[in-house]
């Protein structure tokens, strides 16, 4: 580091506060990003590991997909981490909410809401909508949801889980980051947006 003439003529304690001021600066400004880092992780942006088949094809065991915490309401096609029926955090896909009434199974083997069949191209390939029939009116603040992979996936179907409270949506997957190789955005099945 060259010192200017200006400064060899200034005492060198003076020099010496220069600095020490400026690395009071970075360590301050470290310190708020590190502030800022945390709030976001706890109150905007998480993540989360995917630990079973519950959610294939559309995510993998071992995925890590990035929740955005200050989602909203919850909608039909979302992805959503929840407080699962365990306590435990789980992730499964909203088929339908509050005033719905979700059916299983019409001729074709589809499941219905408010009448309207859903053609579930997310749903693993060698799988089916659900081998249990069922059929639900869900009250305000509740939702139904299902894994895509439905012989691996415990969810709203089973009587002793059912529907999940709104209340304990922690938020929304809308990205997968890791492995790279699967890096995408999970945006909502064209489907849901025949439903009314």
């Amino acid at each position: 580091m060259t010192v200017t003439e200006d400064e060899k003529k200034r005492p060198k304690g003076e020099r010496a506060g220069k600095k020490r001021g400026s690395l009071r600066e970075t360590v301050g400004l470290i310190a708020i990003g590190v502030v800022i880092a945390l709030l976001l992780q706890a109150f905007v942006i998480g993540q989360f590991w995917i630990p079973s088949e519950s959610m294939q094809n559309t995510l993998q065991i071992g995925d890590r997909v990035i929740v955005n915490k200050l989602h909203g309401s919850a909608d039909r096609g979302d992805i959503i981490v929840f407080r699962g029926w365990d306590g435990s955090d789980t992730i499964k896909r909203v088929i339908a909410v509050g005033g719905d009434t979700v059916e299983c199974c019409d001729a074709k083997r589809r499941i219905s809401v408010n009448g309207v069949p859903l053609d579930e191209i997310y749903v693993h390939p060698d799988d089916y909508p659900s081998k249990r029939k069922f059929k639900t009116k869900l009250a305000a603040g509740k939702l139904w949801v299902m894994g895509d992979h439905r012989t691996a996936s415990s969810d709203s179907r089973e009587e002793y889980n059912g529907p999940v409270d709104e209340d304990d949506v922690i938020g929304r997957a809308f990205a997968i980051i890791w492995p790279f190789s699967r890096a995408t955005i999970l945006s909502r099945p064209e489907t849901f947006a025949r439903v009314r």
